[in-house]
């Protein structure tokens, strides 16, 4: 059952919406209820024209420490295929609007694989993050193998989930698994900061950069290239495109429209 104080979900800045993780008796553990709340606020905002970015965080200790432990317990293969978890996964996945991810302290199993369905994470100097679902006889089962190879090479990924070890947050930011380091504590202002600039640019244009961004790591070079040709044409057909352009000619500040379209 789903449980509304687990999710907490404010505005704080123009175009920027937040949602912070909130079971700190159980370091964040995303439980199958808080997943799929967490994907359903996630829809919610993508859905809002007036919302450019998502800023997903958790404590100022442990971001997320993996999933609820108490849930896999008992579950046998069964089970596992008939999860309901792997659709809240994807629904998260699929979401247009850029995601930043405020990291602080522990970021650890699913905690990670939520981290990295983010477009970019911002993280404390004191951050930790790993993959240790070895330590408990499991494996990562929702990008902590598939999605952390692509994205820090599989030497590192392989280390990391076979040994259960962690990354620094300077050793995460080495290997490309974070995009930039904040002072210890200040990961969700720098977050939200970051996402506040995403959110004052043209939004249909950061929805496709998104994209074709995404699809590095999940199409061949060849098909990724008539994407993002693709993608590239169809913003040419936008009210931001004529918006955008006019805005430099005329040495002014653009006033983005969004959905609106010529």
């Amino acid at each position: 059952m789903s449980n509304p104080d687990h999710l907490l979900a404010d505005h704080p800045a123009s175009g920027v919406a937040r949602l912070t993780l909130n079971r700190p008796d159980r370091r964040n553990a995303l439980s199958t209820p808080l997943l799929h709340d967490l994907a359903v606020a996630m829809e919610r905002a993508d859905a809002d024209h007036a919302i450019r970015c998502i800023v997903v965080t958790g404590g100022e200790t442990v971001f997320a420490a993996g999933a609820d432990i108490n849930e896999i317990a008992d579950k046998d293969p069964g089970g596992g295929l008939a999860d309901l978890r792997p659709g809240s996964w994807q629904r998260i996945r699929d979401i247009r609007t850029p995601v930043v991810a405020a990291v602080e302290g522990y970021c650890l199993g699913a905690g990670n694989e939520l981290a990295m369905c983010c477009d970019i994470i911002v993280a404390g100097r004191d951050a930790k993050f790993g993959q240790p679902e070895t330590n408990l006889g499991i494996i990562p089962g929702a990008g902590g193998g598939a999605t952390l190879t692509r994205l820090v090479g599989r030497a590192r990924a392989m280390h990391m989930v076979l040994t259960g070890s962690f990354l620094s947050a300077e050793e995460a930011l080495d290997c490309g698994l974070i995009a930039e380091l904040a002072e210890t504590g200040k990961a969700n202002a720098r977050g939200v900061d970051l996402a506040t600039v995403i959110a004052s640019r043209a939004p249909l244009a950061m929805q496709q950069a998104k994209a074709v961004v995404r699809a590095a790591y999940e199409t061949t070079h060849t098909a990724h290239l008539s994407f993002e040709r693709q993608a590239f044409s169809l913003l040419l057909g936008t009210a931001d495109k004529r918006e955008g352009i006019e805005a430099f000619l005329e040495k002014r500040k653009p006033n983005w429209r969004g959905a609106d379209t010529e």
